[in-house]
């Protein structure tokens, strides 16, 4: 008896518990309906009074009440703090009541700002001061205006801290070679964080890497001497075949006497053409053997 004596008392206290906050909720609630019953005949009143005034007033209170946005704007427009329905208004002409209503005109186009030179430890530990340039456009003028107080600040700052957090992920080679894709990256991290706001960015570009002088002649040198080698590459590539091309000359020659002599008169030719006081006379090398000289002697 006693087990169910503590079981129906420990029900007890639940729902007591329950049944507060429900309560609680339940005024809130009331609370509420009776602050927005109060703010609505507020509101009518208010309205009617300013629709007198403007009838009372006409034609000059058309000057206040009659607004143009350009094809290029749209205008949010609140009455007594409240934001209207239907949107933005725009682009030609809307019409407000001004005692109560209130507008903010926001512009559509496309906006490019300059990011300001940043600073950046690379991945690898060298420093660089990098700069883009961000195009972006409002495609929500009411998501803009509610959702953050200066859309263009925050969405600079948000360029620069995302270009910062994204170089630091990258060694040197890959910014100085890669912008492309380190472009699309930070359009799509911007993008997605300024979404909320009602701003799309169209287009991300890496302007401009600047490296320390040290790091400049380092470079330099590495590439100086990189060129150096691919030259004599290149070079022992073109000895190689030049011997290549001349033994094969010499085989043909060697197969045929009268090519040498052939050979002979072509090259002083060449000779009279350039130089015409120098005259070659080519000795075979059979003539010095009744000279007495061995092979050894005419090799050396």
């Amino acid at each position: 008896m006693s087990d169910s004596s503590q079981l129906i008392s420990n029900i007890m206290d639940e729902r007591k518990d329950n049944i507060v906050p429900i309560e609680d909720s339940l005024r809130t609630d009331r609370h509420n309906n009776d602050t927005s019953a109060s703010s609505g005949c507020c509101s009518m009143l208010l309205t009617v009074l300013s629709v007198i005034l403007i009838i009372c007033t006409l034609p000059f209170s058309l000057i206040f009440c009659i607004k143009v946005v350009n094809e290029y704007e749209r205008a949010i427009m609140f009455r007594l703090g409240r934001l209207v329905k239907g949107g933005a208004k725009g682009p030609g002409l809307f019409f407000i009541i001004p005692c109560i209503d209130t507008y903010r005109c926001i512009d559509i186009r496309t906006v490019s700002f300059n990011v300001p030179p940043q600073l950046v430890l690379s991945k690898d530990s060298v420093t660089v001061t990098v700069d883009a340039v961000v195009y972006y456009r409002v495609f929500n003028p009411t998501v803009t205006v509610c959702n953050v107080e200066n859309y263009t600040l925050s969405t600079q700052l948000m360029a620069a801290s995302a270009l910062r957090n994204i170089l630091g992920t990258r060694v040197l080679s890959d910014i100085l070679a890669d912008r492309e894709t380190i472009s699309s990256t930070m359009q799509n991290t911007l993008d997605e964080a300024t979404h909320p706001w009602g701003v799309k960015v169209e287009r991300v570009e890496i302007k401009d890497v600047k490296l320390p002088q040290e790091m400049q002649r380092s470079m330099a040198a590495e590439a100086e001497a990189a060129r150096d080698a691919r030259a004599k590459v290149i070079a022992a590539e073109g000895e190689q075949r030049a011997a290549r091309s001349l033994k094969e000359a010499a085989d043909v020659i060697s197969e045929s006497p009268s090519a040498l002599q052939l050979r002979y008169l072509q090259t002083l030719t060449t000779i009279a053409t350039e130089r015409n006081s120098t005259i070659v006379f080519p000795i075979p090398m059979e003539l010095f053997k009744g000279f007495g000289m061995n092979q050894q002697t005419l090799e050396n």
